[in-house]
C-alpha cells in the first residue's frame, strides 16, 4: 500500500461535533462521535472527536488491556468514572487512563453546553521521555510567506 507522509482532514468547529454520527462499528455508532483514525491512515495512534448533550452518558463501562487513552476536554462540564473514583472534567482537563482501568463518562445535567473532548488512543512501545528519534533541520528555510 502506498501512503503519503501526511494527511489533513477537517472535523469542524467544536459546536459542529454533535452533528457527527459514528463509532467503531455499526452497533456502537452514535450521535456526537467521529472516529478520526478510520478516516486517516493512522498506524500507532487513534482519535475520536466526541460531544454529549447535558445529561447524556456513555451508558457503559469499558477497559483496555493494551491501549492507553488520553482524554482532552475542550468544552462543557462532565464526570468520568475511573474504577471506584468519579472525577469532574471540563475545558482544560486532561485525563490519562492506563491499561486495566475501567472508565465511563457523562455530561453533567447542569452543564451549560455540550461536553466536548478528544480521546487519543495509543498502544505498542513505551515512548521515550524525550523524543530521541527527531533531528532538527537548521538549513531548511521556514515556509511562511507573510
Amino acid at each position: 500500500m502506498t501512503m503519503t507522509g501526511y494527511q489533513v482532514t477537517e472535523i469542524g468547529a467544536l459546536e459542529q461535533w454533535r452533528g457527527h454520527f459514528g463509532g467503531f462499528d455499526e452497533t456502537r455508532s452514535r450521535d456526537g462521535r467521529r472516529v478520526i483514525d478510520h478516516e486517516l491512515t493512522m498506524q500507532y495512534i487513534g482519535m475520536t472527536a466526541n460531544a454529549l448533550v447535558p445529561g447524556e452518558e456513555a451508558g457503559y463501562w469499558h477497559v483496555h488491556q493494551r491501549v492507553e487513552e488520553v482524554y482532552v476536554f475542550l468544552g462543557g462540564r462532565g464526570q468520568m468514572g475511573l474504577d471506584d473514583v468519579v472525577v469532574e472534567v471540563g475545558p482544560g482537563t486532561v485525563v490519562r487512563v492506563g491499561q486495566g482501568v475501567a472508565r465511563t463518562w457523562r455530561a453533567r445535567p447542569d452543564s451549560e453546553g455540550e461536553l466536548r473532548w478528544l480521546c487519543i488512543r495509543a498502544g505498542g512501545e513505551e515512548l521515550p521521555r524525550l523524543p530521541d528519534d527527531s533531528s532538527r533541520l537548521p538549513e531548511r528555510p521556514m515556509p511562511w510567506t507573510d
